[in-house]
């Protein structure tokens, strides 16, 4: 008798991102685990982040009430992320397409939540998240199927709810391609990005863009939207 899948509905190409960050998992958590002690402005937007979704909370939404709800970061690796939103003050859990990189979030994090997922079809009810960091995890979508994420991450969060986006930006040119380390992934240029956001309801705030540093290839673009009523 085989095993079931430990993702049965994926697509083609979230099953193929999942089995290839499974295969890396292990290098990539030791690769990542301090990766914000030398960003000094990566940190800077997450704080900014977390500000406005506590200062949300408190009842300053887009709707004049409390924005209820944890924050999900969607795409969270080995979990390293999601305890730094703990650390900043956030009730924060994470999702993840790789089940390894669950496992070792899991074990790393034991205080907190983790599960397998895919960030386009969320199992949460509408409304109920008060933020979402996309930190680098959009990255691997296919140009065509954006809008989708976008909704999905419209109707997860409460009206006046915040998403930061993080992502490879493209410095001039178009979307493209390139070749990531762990499997395809794309570059966006941030206006791009910015659109589809703004479609699936979204009101940016702020955006971020950063130059690469001398072990980077690529600038680095990011996001800060509300969602609105």
């Amino acid at each position: 008798m085989t095993e079931p899948s430990p993702y049965p509905s994926f697509s083609p190409y979230l099953r193929t991102t999942a089995d290839a960050y499974d295969a890396v998992a292990v290098r990539y958590a030791e690769f990542v685990r301090d990766s914000l002690d030398a960003l000094p402005l990566d940190r800077a937007v997450l704080a900014a982040f977390a500000e406005l979704a506590l200062a949300a909370r408190g009842g300053a939404g887009a709707v004049g009430r409390p924005v209820e709800g944890p924050v999900a970061e969607l795409g969270c690796g080995p979990g390293h992320m999601t305890a730094h939103l703990r650390d900043l003050g956030l009730d924060a859990f994470g999702v993840d397409l790789s089940p390894v990189m669950i496992d070792l979030a899991r074990e790393a994090h034991p205080d907190l939540r983790f599960e397998v997922g895919s960030m386009d079809a969320l199992d949460l009810a509408d409304g109920e998240l008060s933020g979402i960091l996309s930190w680098y995890s959009v990255i691997h979508t296919p140009p065509s199927e954006i809008p989708s994420y976008f909704a999905e991450f419209q109707r997860v969060l409460a009206p006046g709810g915040h998403l930061l986006l993080a992502f490879f930006e493209s410095e001039g040119g178009p979307v493209t391609a390139f070749d990531h380390k762990v499997t395809t992934a794309y570059r966006w240029p941030i206006d791009d990005l910015a659109g589809p956001a703004h479609e699936a309801g979204f009101v940016e705030i702020g955006r971020m863009l950063r130059e690469p540093r001398q072990d980077e290839r690529f600038r680095r673009g990011h996001l800060l939207m509300r969602r609105g009523e």
